[in-house]
């Protein structure tokens, strides 16, 4: 590994390093305050039957929020560390495997740049940090779930032997079943990738590595779609299209189309001008820059040629996007640009990945187009300096957001201890003073005009009813 890429590594490693750190200052809020309870009192089962019977019908959806939620407010704290080591982990296992795969390899230490950097430009430089990154209600079900569905990929890239191909299709049979029961969005997307690569098999040449990957996209697509049959019939998926009307019939309407298409334009109008994305295209081209030729391309699904992967990659996207944002859109009506954010990131992965790919393209041109020229040590140190640029811009919004998660932490801390102090003394109705960060609801909403999720809030302190308050917080007792 070069030295300046070893230098470089420093910024974006440097910057999940405080974010986890960051993570410690997270407390409960919005669906948490409803997920804690059942927990408590019910157990696995009950959150599971809440899923399935009332909220929504994602299985898998209540098994990752039991996952965390068991541990109260510490599993709060520490999910931020937990999961954005998971997907560090697995971009850094799939950069790797998709080079191998398309008989490619990097020097040593280059695929965990990439793959921090990858993270970072993920986790940060969406419009609302906290929901992607910290609030574990929303990133289980759309920042955690696209990186699952990823690293089902994984085994397959890795698959030379009969026994490596059964642990593939196995990989895909699982992981179809748990992103259809977890995860809508990402559901489409993952669908109408696999989709797009069967296409893309039309065109390749026929052999054995062109029918394991029809056969292992049609293995994970029929999962998919059997999780997705298990949510669409569920008691909770029907209550959920009941209560925001989004019936097959109003979803597909021309209106409906209409301003899903509107309102994507719009989605894609802001993350295609916020600059920090390009740090994902500047370390793809260091990583094309730096690609060498390690043999023929694996019999496997990446060895065609890469420009018409890349622009059916790019299709592939739009069309995802478009779908999430149709089938999501009646959930949020007018508020899909503020607290209907956290639902881009379905996609957002598939766009950085993206980036990082069209980046790796454009570096590999360069080097064997203009092999010993400047061009080469030019275009290195500005796509060096691009990157160091981004890790410090997505650096500056996250301390202001740390400073007010440190405010929230503190001011929840004092009157959690408080509350349960009163409620232990046999209170029954409490002032409850709301202090929210990230566009939360915590309880109350609207200035208190919207009640949700105040009776959970009630029920975990063991109180008949919380009333909206402007404060101060009461002090605890000592």
């Amino acid at each position: 590994m070069p030295l300046w890429a070893a230098v470089l590594a420093v910024f974006p490693l440097a910057l999940l390093a405080a974010s986890f750190w960051i993570g410690g200052l997270v407390r409960p809020g919005g669906d948490d305050w409803c997920f804690l309870p059942v927990l408590r009192d019910e157990g696995v089962s009950g959150m599971i039957g809440k899923f399935y019977l009332h909220d929504n019908g994602r299985i898998a959806n209540a098994l990752m929020v039991a996952l965390y939620g068991a541990g109260g407010v510490a599993g709060h704290q520490w999910y931020a560390a937990v999961s954005g080591l998971l997907i560090l982990a697995v971009l850094w296992a799939l950069i790797p495997a998709a080079l191998h795969s398309a008989g490619r390899t990097a020097p040593r230490g280059v695929p965990l740049l990439v793959a921090s950097m990858t993270a970072a430009v993920f986790f940060f430089a969406t419009p609302n940090t906290y929901k992607t990154f910290y609030w574990p209600a929303s990133s289980v079900s759309h920042t955690v779930a696209p990186a699952l569905a990823a690293a089902a990929v994984i085994p397959l890239l890795r698959a030379r032997s009969r026994r490596g191909r059964i642990l593939a299709l196995c990989a895909a049979t699982v992981a179809g079943l748990f992103i259809g029961t977890l995860s809508e969005g990402t559901s489409i997307v993952t669908g109408v990738l696999l989709c797009t690569v069967l296409l893309l098999s039309l065109r390749s040449r026929p052999g054995p590595g062109r029918a394991r990957t029809r056969l292992w996209c049609g293995v994970a697509l029929a999962a998919l779609v059997a999780g997705l049959v298990v949510i669409y019939t569920s008691p909770g998926s029907r209550h959920r299209r009941d209560r925001f009307g989004t019936g097959a019939t109003s979803v597909v309407d021309t209106g409906s189309l209409a301003d899903a298409l509107r309102t994507f334009g719009d989605i894609l109008g802001t993350v295609l001008t916020t600059w920090t994305y390009l740090g994902a295209l500047a370390v793809g081209v260091l990583l094309g820059l730096l690609l060498r030729e390690s043999g023929p391309a694996a019999d496997g699904p990446l060895r065609s040629r890469p420009l018409l992967p890349a622009l059916a990659v790019v299709a592939a996207f739009l069309v995802s996007g478009y779908l999430c944002t149709l089938v999501t859109l009646p959930a949020f009506e007018h508020n899909m640009m503020t607290y209907g954010t956290r639902t881009w990131n379905d996609y957002l992965l598939l766009l950085v990945l993206l980036l990082a790919g069209l980046g790796a393209l454009l570096g590999s041109a360069l080097r064997t187009r203009a092999r010993g020229t400047a061009a080469v040590p030019l275009v290195t140190g500005a796509a060096a300096v691009l990157c160091a640029a981004v890790c410090v811009g997505l650096f500056v919004p996250l301390t202001s957001l740390a400073h007010d998660m440190d405010v929230r932490a503190g001011h929840w801390d004092r009157q959690d201890r408080w509350l349960r102090q009163k409620a232990a003394g046999g209170a029954d109705v409490l002032p409850y003073v709301p202090a929210s960060v990230g566009q939360m609801r915590d309880p109350f909403g609207n200035h208190g005009r919207s009640a949700w999720p105040a009776p959970c809030t009630a029920r975990y302190y063991h109180l008949e009813r919380i009333t909206y308050s402007t404060g101060p917080v009461p002090a605890p007792a000592r």
